[in-house]
């Protein structure tokens, strides 16, 4: 019989999670358990991903500002030091500059304009415009910057970063200034000793200010790369891919998950024959039209993910097939048509015309993003994701 449904996204409710609890298991009875009360059963193929969040949480990978502070004097001396582009969010940079202060004399804190690096405005583009400003190539001190342009909130949160950084900063114990630019090599003028905290362009803002004469450049994925008097740390990413915990606690980016999604597949295999995939997912990967926000404030979607989520879509446009190929055919004329085309499909259709305005991004990204958007980041209680009839196609039967 013909399938008549394709993917669709469960979002499976767990317990709250606590350090040393047996993630694997958990997840793995969670879904039996849902797909039993709900009467759906595992196929092939289906995804299992669970949110970064719970495996850290499991590890118990969480640090103090103490921590943070004590890293950060030791690697970048405890006296001034340079805080390039931070994105504007409580939940993801203030309790990590709490730390960064606590571990300085003085804070020069160097924000990118008009708007960070995942899309949270400072001012608008019409606002620099008016005001003659041109953001590749002036720099602004405070002072100018609220001659300027005043006081601005930002629109969903009601937080005036500036001020709220620049407060953070000084109840830390450190001296604060907030300067405004978008060259790395600009905070140079100021001090030799930067830490750069911006995700995605990390490498490229360290190459220049090096190249440029800085004596020491760090990034946010350079601290607590290990642990600091019994605290969580993540060698791989530092402090990236944090989250608030307490107004005194940070929770890190889990670390090494290949042996959680490895283990989820086998007992999924174990106790009902079914492929499955894992993984574990952290944010999505999308922009908000109207917030202007990008999502991505992890420095990954995919954690940890079996093989068979490697690689990207290999699939065919229907649209561009009806409306080229088979434009002389209609009704099952044309459903036969497009189905034998789908089954005798290259194995790799990338630059051919009929896999155009196909999606062209990694298979983890997409489907990352379908959990995030699935499980929210609120009270849904629902941190593992299923995922059924991704990898379907036109031609799928049951």
């Amino acid at each position: 019989m013909e399938r008549r449904v394709g993917t669709i996204s469960r979002g499976i409710r767990c317990p709250i999670i606590r350090e040393g609890d047996n993630l694997a298991d958990i997840i793995v009875e969670n879904v039996l358990e849902a797909a039993a009360s709900e009467g759906f059963a595992l196929r092939d193929r289906d995804v299992i991903a669970a949110t970064e969040s719970i495996v850290a949480r499991s590890q118990g990978n969480y640090a103090s500002i103490d921590a943070i502070a004590k890293d950060v004097k030791e690697k970048l001396g405890g006296g001034t030091i340079g805080v390039i582009f931070p994105i504007l969010s409580r939940n993801r940079f203030s309790i990590c500059l709490k730390g960064i202060a606590k571990g300085a004399k003085k804070v020069v804190l160097m924000l990118s304009y008009p708007s960070d690096e995942v899309g949270n405005e400072l001012v608008s583009l019409d606002q620099l415009d008016q005001a003659g400003i041109n953001p590749y190539s002036d720099v602004l001190d405070e002072r100018k910057y609220r001659e300027l342009f005043g006081e601005n909130k930002h629109p969903f949160t009601g937080v005036d970063y500036v001020q709220y950084y620049s407060e953070l900063i000084q109840e830390a114990g450190a001296e604060a200034e907030v300067i405004f630019a978008n060259q790395p090599q600009e905070i140079l003028n100021h001090t030799k000793y930067v830490l750069t905290c911006d995700i995605h362009t990390r490498a490229r803002t360290k190459r220049i200010l090096k190249e440029k004469g800085a004596e020491v450049v760090l990034g946010m994925d350079d601290i607590l790369t290990s642990s600091v008097d019994g605290s969580g740390y993540n060698e791989r990413f530092g402090l990236l891919g944090s989250n608030k915990s307490t107004e005194e606690m940070v929770k890190l980016f889990p670390r090494d998950c290949s042996g959680l999604v490895q283990d989820v597949q086998k007992q999924i295999l174990d106790k009902t024959g079914k492929h499955v995939e894992v993984m574990v997912y952290g944010d999505g990967a999308f922009k908000d039209p109207v917030g202007k926000i990008w999502e991505l404030a992890d420095p990954c979607v995919s954690v940890a993910n079996t093989e068979g989520l490697e690689g990207t879509p290999n699939e065919l446009k229907l649209k561009y097939l009806a409306d080229n190929d088979f434009s002389d055919l209609s009704g099952e004329a044309l459903k036969e048509a497009i189905s034998k085309r789908i089954r005798e499909k290259e194995d790799n259709l990338v630059g051919n015309m009929v896999s155009q305005g196909t999606t062209p991004r990694r298979l983890t990204d997409l489907i990352g993003s379908l959990c995030d958007l699935t499980s929210g980041s609120g009270d849904k209680g629902t941190p593992v994701i299923l995922v059924q009839g991704y990898f379907d196609n036109f031609t799928t039967e049951e």
